[in-house]
C-alpha cells in the first residue's frame, strides 16, 4: 500500500482550496471525509488515513460513514463553490483526490475501486466538469473497470417493498406497530392536503430509545427509504454520524462541522447515535443547537433521527429547550428475548450456508442464559460475534481434513462455541 500519491492529491487539494480562499481546516475535514467514504467498506485503512490527515484513528469510522454519500451528491465545500462560481479547480483535485484515496486499502477491492469512481464522478458532474478530467490511480490493474462505466445503481425500493422488509425483522412488534402508525399518519395528511383540507404539523423526527443492538441502525435505514417512497424526502440516504462527527476542538468550529453534516443529510435522514452524548459540555451544546436550527431551516428535506440509551436520552432532551417540542415521535426498542436471538443466529447461518446442529442451538441458548443483560450486553450484536467466532473455530476444527465434504464444510457443532487451544 502506498499513499503518496493521495497525499500529493491532498495538497493538490489544499492549494485550490486556498485559490478558492477556503480555510485549510476545513479543506483538511473535507478531504479527510471524501477518503475515508471511499474506503468506508474496508476499515484496516484506517491506520494510513490516520497519518495522512494527521487524525485520530478512532475518526476513521465516523467520516467513512459520512463521506461515503458523496457518491451522490456535491461535498458541502463544493455545493458552496458552485453557488460562487469558482468550483472546477476545486472539483477537480476532490475528484482526484477521491480516486487516489483507494490507495489507503492494503489491497483494494471492486467495490472500494468504484466507490472511488463514482465520488470523483459526482464531485467533477456538480461542478461542470467532463470525467476525463481525473485519471484513474495507479494502484488498479489496467483491466480493471474505470470509474467512467461505474455498475448502474440499484432500482429504488417502493413502499410495499420497503415495508415488507420492516415486517420480516425478527422481533421489534412494538416497534414495527409504531413505524406503521407514523407512515399511516404522514400518508392521510399527504391526501388531506391534496384535497385541499387542512393538515396538523406533524414532526417527522423520530427519537430511538434502546440498547445496543437492538436494531435501531437497520430500523432508520428502514425509514430513509419509506420517507423517500412517500415523497417526504428527495433521496432518502442515510448520514450515520456521532459526537465525534459533530463537534469540534475548538470553540466556534462545531457550528461549522455540524453544519457540514447537516448539508450532506439533507433530502434524507441523519441518524445521530449515542446523541446524549452531546449533552455534556459546550462544544456539544453548540452543536445541538445548530441542529436545533437547523432542523427549522431545514423542515422540508431534512428528518433527523436521535438515538441511545432510554435513560440517557430524556437528559439529551433537557439540554435545549427547542428538541423535545421538534421530536413528536420516541419508538422504544426492547432487548430481544432468548428465542428471537436463536432466530437471529438461524437467520445469520442460513444467510451465510451455515447449518447448525440441534445441540449446537442447545448450547447457544445455553450461553444466552449465562449472560448478564445490563447496557453492555450486545444483543443482536452479541449473536453476530458468536456467530462469527463460531465459524472461525469451525475453520480451526477443519484445519487438518484436506477434503472436506459440503456437510463438512456447513455444519456448525457445539464445539465451535469452544476457544480453540
Amino acid at each position: 500500500m502506498t499513499s503518496g500519491k493521495l497525499a500529493e492529491a491532498y495538497q493538490a487539494l489544499l492549494d485550490a482550496g486556498a485559490s478558492a480562499r477556503l480555510p485549510d481546516d476545513d479543506v483538511r475535514d473535507e478531504a479527510a471525509t471524501v477518503a475515508a467514504g471511499v474506503c468506508v467498506s474496508a476499515p484496516e485503512a484506517g491506520t494510513e488515513w490516520a497519518k495522512v490527515f494527521d487524525l485520530p484513528v478512532n475518526r476513521f469510522g465516523a467520516h467513512a460513514r459520512q463521506g461515503a454519500v458523496y457518491d451522490g451528491m456535491a461535498t458541502p465545500l463544493l455545493q458552496r463553490l458552485v453557488r460562487g462560481g469558482e468550483a472546477q479547480p476545486y472539483a477537480v483535485a476532490l475528484a482526484g483526490l477521491a480516486i487516489e484515496a483507494s490507495s489507503l486499502d492494503p489491497d483494494p477491492s471492486l467495490a472500494c475501486i468504484n466507490k472511488a469512481g463514482m465520488i470523483a464522478r459526482m464531485q467533477l458532474a456538480a461542478a461542470g466538469v467532463a470525467p476525463t478530467a481525473v485519471p484513474y490511480p495507479s494502484t488498479v490493474p489496467a483491466t480493471t473497470e474505470t470509474p467512467d462505466a461505474p455498475p448502474p445503481p440499484p432500482p429504488q425500493e417502493t413502499l410495499p417493498e420497503l415495508m415488507a422488509k420492516l415486517d420480516a425483522l425478527i422481533g421489534l412488534t412494538k416497534v414495527k406497530d409504531q413505524v406503521h402508525r407514523q407512515v399511516a399518519l404522514l400518508r392521510v395528511n399527504q391526501l388531506r392536503t391534496a384535497k385541499g383540507l387542512k393538515s396538523p404539523d406533524v414532526s417527522r423526527h423520530l427519537v430511538f430509545v434502546g440498547n445496543p443492538g437492538t436494531g435501531k441502525t437497520t430500523v432508520a435505514r428502514l425509514v430513509a427509504g419509506i420517507y423517500r417512497a412517500l415523497g417526504i424526502l428527495e433521496k432518502g440516504q442515510l448520514v450515520e454520524t456521532e459526537r465525534a462527527g459533530l463537534v469540534a476542538g475548538y470553540e466556534g468550529q462545531t457550528a461549522i462541522k455540524t453544519s457540514d453534516v447537516v448539508k450532506s443529510a439533507l433530502g434524507g435522514v441523519l441518524f445521530i447515535d449515542e446523541a446524549y452524548a452531546l449533552s455534556s459540555d459546550e462544544y456539544g451544546a453548540e452543536a445541538i443547537a445548530t441542529l436545533v436550527k437547523a432542523m427549522e431551516d431545514h423542515r422540508d428535506t431534512l428528518v433527523v433521527i436521535v438515538a441511545g440509551y432510554t435513560d440517557k436520552m430524556a437528559e439529551f432532551m433537557e439540554a435545549n429547550p427547542g428538541l423535545e417540542s421538534r421530536f413528536g415521535t420516541t419508538i422504544s426498542f426492547p432487548d430481544y428475548t432468548d428465542d428471537e436471538l436463536v432466530q437471529i443466529f438461524q437467520q445469520l447461518c442460513k444467510d451465510a450456508d451455515f447449518t447448525p446442529t440441534d445441540e449446537c442451538i442447545t448450547t447457544l441458548r445455553t450461553r444466552l442464559k449465562s449472560e448478564p443483560r445490563d447496557e453492555g450486553f450486545g444483543n443482536g450484536r452479541f449473536v453476530r460475534n458468536l456467530f462469527e467466532h463460531a465459524v472461525e473455530r469451525q475453520a480451526w476444527r477443519l484445519r487438518s481434513e484436506t477434503s472436506p465434504s459440503v456437510d463438512d464444510l456447513r455444519c456448525l457443532k457445539p464445539e465451535d462455541f469452544i476457544d480453540p487451544p
